[in-house]
């Protein structure tokens, strides 16, 4: 009787334990896409006062993001895990970390470590939509590069060594968001001068994200840019 009381126990711990874990993944995993309340006027304006402003933004030769043998490869295989940010050397590549760190209900690969992302839902922040991801439809999510590959090139990774392109290109901490596959094709390689989400709740996190990045990596901002943040900075609270 003790023996089944003991298992019975046992079991109901465990659950519960599971239960709290997975509780907590989700709520981190949400975290990712929602609205940063940090993301203030103050705390914009901060990051904009140690940026760099450009007129224009200049169009550099040489960047190629394909890798082939005769490719120029500007920022090292997509989604290496050969980098030295949050990830990196964990033995899952960039993508399916970015989709796990964001994702809810989310279904992996079977395997001895759970890397591939096989299905689960997305909360877009740019336009605010649930979206089902399914490996089979893979474009349907996308990851996209907040201050983008072309624009860092043209602006000044251009004379990075390839390792700070690589690490830069696989920055899953401030410079990489799971969003949905036609929006991230819509924004190209603009910046908030040219492109803004869809989604208001969302624009504020965006400046303060994407700025923070520009002062990380000491990249500029166009005049474009910086006129965008200030006309949007009196609707972050």
């Amino acid at each position: 009787m003790l023996t089944k009381y003991r298992s019975a126990l046992g079991t109901a711990v465990l659950a519960l334990a599971l239960a709290l874990t997975s509780t907590g993944c989700d709520a981190a995993q949400e975290a990712a896409a929602k609205p940063d309340p940090a993301a203030s006027s103050k705390a914009i304006s901060a990051e904009l006062a140690k940026v760099k402003v450009v007129s224009r933004r200049p169009k550099v030769a040489g960047y190629e993001r394909r890798c082939g043998r005769d490719d120029a490869c500007s920022f090292g295989p997509s989604w290496s895990d050969k980098h030295t940010g949050r990830g990196g050397h964990d033995g899952c590549d960039t993508r399916n970390n970015v989709l796990a760190r964001q994702l809810t209900e989310i279904k992996y690969k079977p395997g001895a470590k759970q890397c591939v992302v096989l299905s689960g839902k997305l909360q877009d922040p740019y336009t605010g939509r649930a979206i089902e991801f399914r490996k089979s439809d893979a474009g349907k999510v996308q990851i996209d590069h907040l201050y983008p590959l072309s624009r860092a090139w043209d602006l000044g990774a251009s004379r990075w060594p390839l390792q700070r392109r690589l690490d830069f290109a696989n920055d899953q901490t401030d410079n990489l968001l799971a969003v949905d596959g036609s929006t991230n094709a819509s924004k190209s390689d603009h910046g908030p001068g040219e492109w803004m989400p869809i989604n208001k709740a969302f624009r504020c996190t965006y400046l303060l994200r994407y700025l923070r990045v520009a002062a990380k990596y000491g990249l500029p901002i166009t005049k474009d840019d910086q006129q965008s943040v200030q006309t949007l900075l009196p609707t972050c609270r």
